[in-house]
């Protein structure tokens, strides 16, 4: 919540000394203006803009002077994803806090300026992703009883190489096997804020085979 107004007292009026006229008046012991909040919004879309990573609410309310809570930012932010509608990126919220985008239909031709294909992952990676991201935390020995096969080391790190998956702690079972939950990382490279976003067991099924029809 904001902090209260609290109301001038007489005494804590600043009165300014009326000047020679060949003297300019004095204001740089004045105390600086709250920026408005028009003028916070164009903060706010200017350093979303130049940042590399996405911002967390905590980080944009350090940009203003202005005393606004977090949803007075979010309406702010708002009125910017509003304001890109109609344009070839927009403001969208993902784990890590809000930042701008390609849009999806607009990646066609931004891949022109970078031929490189990006790295195809094959079926057994992907698999073990989606169990991890659906059953998590769960260990090796989950992800092998549930996919029915051998699950390599590589496979794993190939997801922790990637930032998708991490190591949260052990299981209290012989031998201490390690526990793996999806990051705020993969969140972000799916453009989706939390967990409850991702698509149903049906629809990964149906990107996987997408996938493991491309790599065959």
């Amino acid at each position: 919540m904001s902090e209260p107004v609290e109301l001038l007292q007489q005494s804590d009026v600043i009165e300014l000394e009326v000047a020679a006229p060949d003297e300019p008046v004095r204001t740089d012991n004045l105390p600086a203006l709250p920026l408005d909040t028009q003028q916070y919004k164009r903060v706010l879309e200017t350093a979303l803009l130049t940042s590399a990573e996405p911002l967390p609410l905590s980080e944009l309310k350090k940009l203003g002077d202005t005393a606004l809570d977090y949803n007075q930012i979010e309406t702010l932010l708002g009125e910017i994803a509003q304001d890109w509608q109609d344009s070839g990126v927009e403001l969208s919220r993902v784990a890590s806090g809000w930042r701008f985008r390609a849009k999806p239909e607009m990646q066609v031709y931004l891949d022109r300026l970078n031929p490189q294909k990006p790295p195809r992952y094959s079926r057994a990676v992907l698999e073990t992703l989606a169990i991890v991201a659906y059953h998590q935390p769960v260990t090796r020995g989950d992800i092998e009883e549930i996919r029915g096969v051998a699950v390599s080391s590589q496979i794993l790190k190939t997801l922790e190489a990637r930032g998708w998956i991490e190591a949260v702690g052990t299981r209290d079972t012989p031998g201490k096997p390690e526990l793996f939950a999806t990051t705020k990382q993969m969140l972000d490279d799916l453009n989706l804020r939390v967990l409850s976003d991702l698509p149903s067991l049906d629809e990964i099924g149906a990107l996987l085979e997408q996938e493991a029809t491309k790599t065959e």
